[in-house]
């Protein structure tokens, strides 16, 4: 003790004054370090380290895990997958081929679909359009093999050749979406699907307890009916006739309540935005917008827009600064937020800050093709409700001053997955699309400027005890360079100005 006592006492106040510079340099160099990672990297390096190595070393547990975390997610399958897969879904309103994709394709010479989009639903046709008893059938067989082909020309023959034979329901599915160049020849080939369809699937019906082949057979059925309905429901809702196409969706949610595979309700929003009957949208969410079912950006938004219709006619955020937000405007901003932490990629595209392109016909939730695919049945709806647009310009940043940092922490819902930017590029032509990657949090600038500050006068201190005299010549130097430009100035209004009229200005 005596010996640390004596030590303390022979140190002079240059120690100090040194220790104290040296010590604020290597905070300044670990702060600008610390800020130049996150910029890159979007999170801390220290926080990284501490997390990844140091606490498996002490034997901690993260206790960030999605699946212990309060969240209002509620997917089903979200609990048993790990929140860095990403699941692609098909979207609920994908475009006709031939009328649409391809007239587009017509006009701009573009690809509007990736292969690996096409691919995904030549395996959804494979799944709902076929089945291990097609061989009995020789146009059943023809259409299994049809919708294996790559070539657009090759299954179009392939169906025409089937329906030489006998009719056949998938092979009107395969040329209403393929070959029918306007959505009124798509409709005329769906509804004569449809009698096939229908036939196919009452046979099937009283057959399909007697083995499981027939179990299959009545299966496939079952999907083709169930989409033949709703393409042609989503055909009436094209050619104006909105009222038929929510009958018809309807009935085929009661129909066939359990086939939800198709997100058949996210049409029905759609069709009911468009007739503006609001009350029969919020009767619609209750019963789809519930914690035990999957949420979607439909969802999400769609209850976002009812509660801002209620006070963005009114809204102004020059007034609620100063009164403070209402309850009915801290509900509609709650839901704003709620929508954003679900899907961040679709205010670019309603506010118009990003341009839209035709949907894929797979989306990912919570990525930029869920986005696109929303905002582009969407955005007619937004515009339509008055001052929506401007409520959600208003607030819609505000949510990731809300979510917990680092960004893979959820607040309302699980984490956002990291993997939806590779996912995305395989679905979107990203050719002539930029796809949208997660908002980053970035520091203030106040925040950056006193770090940089704090380091230049700690580093001037340290240089300024160590090298007195040659920072006192830096600092000389430094000094005429910058006054050099006002020195010149001066002398150029003293030789332009009378002697006699600059003395008087100078006095003054």
């Amino acid at each position: 003790y005596f010996g640390t006592f004596m030590f303390l006492n022979t140190l002079t106040p240059k120690f100090y004054v040194a220790l104290t510079g040296t010590s604020s340099l290597i905070s300044g160099l670990i702060l600008i370090f610390e800020w130049w990672y996150f910029r890159k990297y979007g999170t801390s390096f220290i926080e990284q380290v501490s997390v990844s190595h140091l606490r498996p070393l002490l034997g901690g547990v993260d206790n960030s895990s999605p699946n212990n975390s309060n969240t209002s997610n509620g997917d089903a399958d979200s609990n048993r997958q790990n929140v860095s897969e990403c699941k692609v879904w098909r979207n609920p309103l994908n475009l006709f081929r031939g009328a649409e994709y391809n007239r587009y394709t017509w006009v701009t010479g573009r690809e509007p679909l990736t292969y690996y989009d096409m691919n995904l639903s030549a395996q959804d046709h494979q799944t709902f359009f076929t089945c291990d008893s097609d061989h009995i059938r020789p146009a059943d067989a023809i259409m299994q093999k049809a919708w294996r082909e790559r070539n657009p020309q090759a299954r179009i023959s392939a169906a025409h050749e089937a329906l030489e034979l006998e009719d056949c329901a998938t092979a009107y599915i395969l040329l209403a979406e393929e070959e029918a160049t306007t959505i009124v020849e798509a409709e005329k080939l769906f509804k004569q699907a449809l009698k096939v369809g229908e036939s196919c699937y009452r046979r099937s019906q009283q057959l399909q307890h007697h083995s499981s082949q027939y179990e299959a057979q009545h299966r496939r059925d079952t999907n083709v009916l169930v989409y033949i309905k709703r393409r042609l429901a989503m055909c009436s809702r094209k050619l104006g006739r909105t009222k038929e196409a929510v009958k018809m969706m309807r009935d085929l949610m009661k129909e066939f309540p359990l086939l939800s595979m198709f997100n058949i309700h996210e049409n029905l929003l759609e069709s009911l935005l468009e007739l503006q009957n609001y009350a029969d949208v919020q009767a619609v969410l209750a019963k789809y917008d519930d914690i035990s079912l999957p949420k979607s950006a439909t969802i999400c938004y769609t209850a976002a827009l009812l509660k801002a219709r209620a006070v963005s006619d009114k809204f102004s955020p020059e007034a609620a600064s100063r009164r403070g937000l209402s309850t009915a405007e801290m509900n509609a901003v709650e839901a704003i937020h709620r929508a954003v932490e679900f899907n961040p990629h679709v205010p670019k595209y309603l506010l118009e800050m990003k341009s839209l392109i035709l949907p894929p016909e797979h989306i990912l939730k919570r990525g930029d093709s869920e986005a696109i695919a929303y905002a582009f049945f969407h955005l007619q709806h937004w515009k339509r409700v008055e001052g929506a647009l401007n409520l959600l310009h208003c607030t819609w940043e505000g949510t990731f001053r809300m979510i917990p940092y680092p960004l893979e922490k959820g607040h309302l819902f699980y984490p956002y997955p990291i993997c939806t930017e590779t996912a995305d590029r395989e679905l979107l032509p990203t050719v002539f699309h930029e796809v949208s990657v997660y908002p980053k949090k970035e520091l203030p600038f106040f925040i950056l400027f006193t770090a940089g500050l704090c380091s230049f006068t700690a580093m001037l201190a340290l240089l300024t005890h160590q090298f007195p005299e040659l920072m006192g010549v830096f600092a000389k130097a430094f000094l005429s360079t910058l006054f050099a430009p006002l020195n010149f100035i001066m002398e150029k209004v003293e030789s332009i100005l009378p002697s006699g009229l600059w003395h008087q200005l100078t006095r003054i």
